[in-house]
C-alpha cells in the first residue's frame, strides 16, 4: 500500500466584518465558480433588560484563478440582511437559474435566485421568503435535491423552538406543507435522505437524533437515537451511497451509520472539538470534511470504516489557520488542473497564534450562531484561546492506494469561516503520491 502525501494550502482569506458562520459553493454546473458565505452578529442593548438584535450580512463571491500573484476570489455583492444561521443552494437550477436558500434568525426561510447583470456578472435577488414561526430562529435547511433530482423540489428547516418544517416550491413561491414539535430544545439540525426524499432525519440539544417518514406523518419518530452524549448539529446523507449518514455533535464524536440499523452507528471517530457541519465530497464518495469548532477543519477517509476493517475513521488533512470557532465550510466542485506546488506548505499542525502574556484580560462569550451556550475564550484581540486538546494526527499512509479512481493524484478546493475573527478562508488540498520528486 503506497503512503500518500497530504497537503493543505491557503489562497486567500477575506474579513467579513461580522461574524461568519455559513459558506456554501454552488453546486450548480454553469456556477461552480460562485461561492457564498453567510454571517451573524449578536448587536446587544445598552439597557441590561433590552432585548439583543441579531443582524447579518450575505457575501457573494465568484473564485478565478488568474495567475499566482492574483487573489482568486472577487467579491460580487453584499447585503445587508437578518442574522444567518444557514446557507444552502438547491443542487439543481430553478426556472433556469441557481436558487439560494437562506435561515434567517427572523424565523423565516428566504429565498435568492443568481441572475445575470448587464454588465456581464452576477447578483444574487430576492425570490420568495416564508414565516417559519414568529420568536424563533431558522437554524439549518436542506434541499430534497442532494442527487440531482428536480422532480420534487423541497426543503425542510429546524428551528429554535425545536420545530421541523417542510415546504415545497412551487413557480417561486413557498408554502409549507407540514410542520411539527420534533425535539425538547433547540433543533440545531436537519436533512433529507438524498434517496428517499420521504425520509427526514432531525438532530436537537435534547442529544437525540431522530428519524420521520413524511408519508406516515409527524406524529411519530420512525426512530431515536441517543448514541450522541450531547446536542446533535450536524447530518448529512450521503448523495454516492444509498442508507450512508454521518452525524456530528457537541460531543466531538462523529458518527457515520446505516439508515436500516439505526441502533448502533457503523464507526465513531472522536475529532476534540464539536462537530458543527459534516460535509461529505461531491465525487469522492470516502471523503468527508468536518468543522470542529473548537479544533479547527478535518478531512475524514470513510472506506475502511464502511467496510468494517476500522472502527474509526481517519484524519487525512487538517487546516488549523483559523483563529476563532471553526463552523462553515463546504467542498468546490471545481476542478483544480494546476499540479501541486512544490514549495513547501504550512504544516497540518503549525501552531495558533501566540497566545497573550498572562495578566492579560480574557473574554469568555457565550453567543453562538445558534444562540446557545456555547463558551469560548478570547483575548481582548477577539483571538480565541483554545482549550488543553490534542488534535488528531492524520494518518496518510492508512489511505487506499488510488484515493480518486483512474488517477494518482487530487486537488480539492474548500471554503472555510470562522465565528469570532469574522474571517473566510479559501484553500486547496493536494494529496499526491509520496515520492521525492514533487
Amino acid at each position: 500500500m503506497a503512503a500518500w502525501k497530504s497537503r493543505t494550502r491557503s489562497l486567500q482569506v477575506f474579513d467579513t466584518e461580522l461574524s461568519a458562520d455559513t459558506v456554501e459553493w454552488c453546486p450548480v454546473s454553469s456556477d461552480h465558480n460562485i461561492l457564498v458565505c453567510g454571517t451573524y452578529q449578536l448587536q446587544k442593548g445598552v439597557k441590561v433588560d433590552s432585548t439583543p438584535s441579531r443582524t447579518g450580512r450575505l457575501y457573494l463571491f465568484q473564485f478565478c484563478r488568474e495567475g499566482p500573484m492574483t487573489p482568486p476570489l472577487t467579491e460580487l455583492q453584499h447585503m445587508d440582511t437578518a442574522a444567518i444561521l444557514d446557507l444552502k443552494w438547491c443542487h439543481v437550477p430553478v426556472s433556469e437559474r441557481p436558487l439560494l436558500g437562506l435561515a434567517a434568525a427572523t424565523g423565516d426561510l428566504q429565498l435568492y435566485t443568481l441572475k445575470d447583470t448587464q454588465e456581464g456578472g452576477r447578483r444574487l435577488h430576492t425570490l420568495s421568503s416564508a414565516a417559519v414561526g414568529a420568536d424563533r430562529l431558522v437554524l439549518s435547511l436542506d434541499w430534497s435535491t442532494g442527487r440531482l433530482d428536480g422532480s420534487d423540489i423541497r426543503a425542510v428547516c429546524s428551528d429554535s423552538a425545536g420545530c421541523i418544517s417542510v415546504v415545497s416550491l412551487e413557480e417561486g413561491a413557498v408554502t409549507i406543507q407540514s410542520q411539527w414539535k420534533a425535539h425538547d430544545f433547540e433543533a440545531w439540525i436537519s436533512a433529507f435522505s438524498y434517496w428517499d426524499t420521504q425520509v427526514i432525519y432531525t438532530g436537537g440539544d435534547d442529544c437525540k437524533l431522530k428519524g420521520w417518514d413524511l408519508r406516515m406523518g409527524p406524529s411519530c419518530p420512525t426512530f431515536t437515537s441517543k448514541q450522541h452524549a450531547m446536542g446533535v448539529c450536524s447530518i448529512h446523507s450521503s448523495p454516492h451511497r444509498e442508507h450512508l449518514l454521518a452525524t456530528g455533535s457537541y460531543d466531538e464524536h462523529v458518527l457515520l451509520w446505516d439508515g436500516r440499523n439505526m441502533r448502533q452507528p457503523l464507526s465513531d471517530s472522536a475529532l476534540g472539538g464539536g462537530v458543527w457541519r459534516l460535509k461529505w465530497h461531491p465525487t469522492q464518495e470516502h471523503l468527508l470534511l468536518a468543522a470542529c469548532m473548537h479544533n479547527d477543519f478535518h478531512i475524514l477517509h470513510c472506506q475502511q470504516a464502511l467496510e468494517g476493517s476500522s472502527e474509526s475513521c481517519p484524519i487525512v488533512a487538517s487546516y488549523i489557520l483559523h483563529n476563532s470557532l471553526a463552523y462553515g465550510a463546504d467542498w468546490s466542485r471545481l476542478c483544480l488542473d494546476d499540479p501541486a506546488p512544490c514549495s513547501p506548505l504550512p504544516s497540518a499542525h503549525e501552531p495558533k497564534l501566540p497566545l497573550p502574556e498572562s495578566g492579560v484580560h480574557l473574554r469568555i462569550q457565550y453567543e453562538s450562531p445558534t444562540a446557545s451556550f456555547d463558551t469560548s475564550l478570547e483575548d481582548d484581540m477577539g483571538r480565541y484561546i483554545p482549550d488543553n486538546i490534542e488534535p488528531p494526527i492524520p494518518n496518510p499512509t492508512v489511505t487506499p492506494e488510488h484515493p480518486c479512481p483512474d488517477t494518482d493524484s487530487m486537488s480539492c478546493l474548500i471554503a472555510s469561516c470562522s465565528f469570532y475573527d469574522h474571517m473566510l478562508h479559501v484553500w486547496r488540498w493536494d494529496w499526491t503520491p509520496n515520492t521525492d520528486q514533487c
